[in-house]
């Protein structure tokens, strides 16, 4: 396959409960027979496994790599709960007491997230797989509710933009720019004829 990943920007995040179901029964791509999941203190790694059997199994596959962090989930938003900043609770004073004991009764829960930030060195690393293994990552950009995928790849030698935001496709474009000229840095100090260095 011809096809290749250019630039890569992720800042996914989404529950690990979900990325979990998400692979019980995943569409993956014809060069990946299956994948497999790796749990390392707080850092998860997805790795393709290649359906080409002539691949080398020492070669390293790509792989994707997701920090995992503990954020507090609440029932309901503090501030739509009664007697704070969305809601009146009557008196002009302030309502410490109640304001303190309303907040105990809000239920929380900490719930574990795969967060999917970084460039593509960060994100999705080795080069064996790379195109299949982003595709994977698109289709979990497409069921996280907050963050952002973009990335600009070559298929069969054309170039595509995609970006992904909180988990809706969005229209994107590749744009051409020119490189910055070597002369540029011609305002900075030039250290090898300078006046006020002596010989």
């Amino acid at each position: 396959m011809t096809s290749r990943v250019f630039r890569l920007h992720s800042t996914l995040e989404l529950p690990l409960e979900d990325v979990y179901e998400y692979f019980e029964d995943p569409d993956l791509p014809v060069e990946m027979e299956d994948i497999d999941i790796t749990r390392r203190n707080n850092t998860l790694i997805i790795s393709a496994v290649a359906a080409d059997e002539s691949m080398s199994k020492y070669t390293p596959t790509a792989q994707l790599k997701a920090s995992i962090t503990e954020n507090r989930v609440y029932e309901e938003e503090p501030e739509d709960r009664p007697g704070g900043p969305g809601g009146g609770s009557g008196g002009g004073g302030p309502q410490w007491g109640t304001l303190e004991e309303e907040e105990e009764e809000i239920e929380s829960e900490l719930v574990e997230y795969a967060c999917f930030k970084g460039d593509r060195e960060t994100v999705l690393q080795n080069t064996a797989l790379q195109y299949p293994m982003f595709e994977v990552l698109c289709g979990i950009a497409e069921i996280a509710e907050k963050g952002t995928l973009t990335a600009v790849v070559a298929v069969d030698g054309e170039l595509h933009a995609t970006r992904i935001v909180d988990g809706e496709d969005r229209p994107a474009s590749v744009n051409v720019v020119e490189e910055p000229k070597e002369d540029d840095g011609a305002n900075g100090v030039n250290w090898r004829d300078n006046k006020f260095i002596s010989d």
